[in-house]
């Protein structure tokens, strides 16, 4: 019986993309519907808000300049918190009081990357910011969610303390851009074909199955 290859997809995301939230879960559900086909996960950086400095603003700041006002956002949010609970998420925007800069989250996303936790690791950091109001740019909030996943509490505080990956996190996010991707998520199959937005399930499963019947039509040519 042949072996197949795995099919690589790439979820180029944010942690603060409430559309990233519902899209991870989505792929999640996408994958459940088709367990006899191989895949390779990896979650790659992309940074929504690139402006927002590294200590973070206030929220109202923040909604302010990216929607004009706090009320602005209101309509929008309405849409997305339903979206989310349709998922059997939950996203409480009025919790929120600070925006972060998403660097440290994906450098803890890297790290855990390196024990197979990485889809652990952002799932726990999008929970604690939308449905928790978690502080995203406080460290102990950062140090703790990766102790709760595995990761050592005291080395991620040492980590978090340099400029360790920040260079490349930086790269890799800048590399997404670069190739075109502006609206996330964006799931990029077998480095050949995207997919923009939080798709429903069922056409994520058909794009699997397709390309990981091309990729190994080809692999046994």
């Amino acid at each position: 019986m042949s072996t197949l290859k795995p099919l690589q997809i790439d979820v180029v995301s944010d942690v603060v993309c409430p559309w990233c939230y519902i899209g991870k879960h989505r792929i999640e559900s996408a994958l459940a519907l088709v367990p006899d086909v191989p895949v390779k996960l990896n979650f790659r950086p992309f940074f929504l808000n690139p402006w927002v400095p590294r200590e973070g603003i206030s929220r109202e700041a923040y909604l302010t300049q990216k929607f004009g006002s706090v009320e602005a956002y209101k309509g929008i949010a309405g849409r997305v918190v339903a979206a989310a609970s349709e998922e059997g998420l939950v996203y409480k925007p009025e919790l929120v009081a600070r925006q972060p800069n998403t660097t440290d989250c994906h450098r803890l996303i890297l790290w855990a990357e390196a024990i197979g936790k990485a889809p652990e690791m952002k799932q726990r950091l999008m929970e604690l910011y939308f449905r928790d109001g978690g502080d995203l740019t406080d460290v102990n909030v950062l140090v703790q969610a990766a102790a709760d996943i595995g990761l050592d509490a005291e080395d991620v505080r040492k980590r978090l303390a340099t400029d360790e990956d920040v260079a490349r996190v930086s790269a890799d996010a800048q590399e997404a851009a670069e190739k075109g991707i502006s609206g996330v998520p964006t799931y990029v199959f077998a480095q050949k074909y995207a997919v923009s937005g939080a798709q429903d399930p069922n056409l994520l499963a058909r794009a699997i199955r397709q390309v990981s019947a091309e990729i190994n039509a080809q692999a046994a040519e």
